[in-house]
Parts: C-alpha cells; structure tokens; sequence
C-alpha cells in the first residue's frame, strides 16, 4: 500500500468539487463535466453500496445509473452544505435518498427514466463485488473502503499516464512495486539493474515517483473536499478504512 503519511503540498483553488458545488446556484456545462467525471471514477463504491444493501445485481446497476441521472439533471445539489463539503459524504447521503425513493416508487424510471447517462461495466463490477467477504462489513464501510481504492487507483493511473506521456512508461512499470508495496522498500538493485542505472538513481527515481504520487493524491482529495482544512482529515480516513 501507498505511503500517505508523508505531507505532499496543500493546494487548492478551484477544483471540480467547487465546481460541483457551484452547480447548486447555476448550472454550467463545466459544473456538468466536474460531476460527471467525479461520478465515473466513483460509481463502483455507489454499486457495491447497493449491493451490500441487499440489491440484486441489476437493481444496484438501476439504482447507480439512476443516481447520476439525477445528479446531472441537478437534483439533490440542493442539500450540498459547503461547511460539510466532502463528495464522499454526499455522495452516499444522496444515494440513501435516492434508494428510499425508488423503494417509495417501485415502477418509477428505470436507469434514469431510461436514459444511460455514464457507461458502466456492471459484469465487471459484479465480480469484483462477488470477492468481498460475506462479513458483517456495513453497506456504508464498503462504500468507503472502495471509494478509497478507487481513489487511488485513479492517482495511480494518472501517475502513470504522466510518465508515458514523456517517454519512461517502462520506468513507470519496473518502479511501481514501490509505490505499492509490492517490492521490498529499499530493494533497488533489480529495479536499477533493469533500468540501466545505478542503485542512487533507482533510489532517487522511486523517491521522486512518491513524491509525485503524494502530489496528485492531494489534488484529487481536494478535489473532493470544500476546503484544504479537509485534506489531511480525508487523509486519515483513507488511511483508516484501508487498514481493515
């Protein structure tokens, strides 16, 4: 697992999430974008949520693509509480709601009145729930575990895209057992033998690449949260829910 204990740089200006939030009072179609790409990262927490909730597989799938259809159709913007401003708590509350309104009006829409507002894998999704263990684990801890995974996953990925756009895709993929663990901490001579380089500029290349990834880690979460006072504490969850 990725290291968060270590600071990386505070920023935050005007993220998606602020964007989000400004929807509530206009929408715009860069407010509209924010949110839909906050919800296409996130779905797949939304989707085991439902799940974990007793929802067949094409219900949890209904309900998800329900949600955003009302989320992009402005609904809900209306309860976002900038002094509470995290996505992740929003994100949830909103999907109860729109769970007990579903249940309220079982024949209602479908999918979002039949529109499919965000391509979503559910046969991937599906698997990837079917490995969690049947536990006593809440619909609300899983979410929140898999909003971290996905979380990261996403820094991740945009971590590597960085590197392949300038060439060192390669370095990318012998350097990321380090950024998760899957390599011993200060096992460099491999890393640096494959690449060509000494053990310092292994070991240099992989500090640079964790403090990059701590970089685009405090970007994304402040593009969730409402002010930069919430990043370490979304931190701290992150680091909590994963230590399950």
């Amino acid at each position: 697992m990725v290291n968060l204990d270590e600071a990386g740089p505070q920023w935050f200006s005007t993220t998606r999430w602020t964007m989000v939030m400004a929807a509530k009072d206009e929408s715009t179609a860069s407010s509209t974008e924010a949110l839909g790409a906050l919800c296409t990262t996130y779905w797949f927490p939304l989707y085991a949520f439902a799940r974990r909730k007793g929802n067949s597989p094409e219900e949890a799938a209904d309900l998800t693509q329900g949600l955003f259809a009302r989320l992009l159709g402005g609904q809900f913007l209306d309860r976002i509480d900038p002094a509470k401003g995290k996505f992740r708590s929003f994100l949830m509350v909103a999907m109860n709601r729109h769970i007990a309104d579903v249940l309220t009006h079982r024949n209602a829409a479908k999918r979002g009145g039949g529109a499919t507002v965000l391509s979503l894998d559910t046969q991937d999704a599906e698997s990837r729930y079917l490995l969690e263990p049947a536990d006593d684990e809440t619909p609300e801890s899983l979410f929140e575990y898999h909003w971290a995974l996905s979380l990261l996953g996403k820094v991740t990925d945009d971590l590597r895209l960085e590197f392949e756009e300038s060439g060192r895709g390669e370095v990318f993929d012998r350097l990321k057992p380090f950024l998760t663990g899957e390599a011993e901490r200060n096992d460099y001579e491999g890393a640096a033998r494959d690449l060509g380089m000494g053990n310092a500029a292994a070991r240099m290349a992989v500090s640079r690449m964790r403090k990059r990834f701590r970089e685009i880690l405090h970007h994304e979460i402040a593009a969730t949260v409402a002010s930069d006072d919430d990043i370490e504490a979304e931190l701290a969850r992150i680091r909590n829910v994963l230590s399950r």
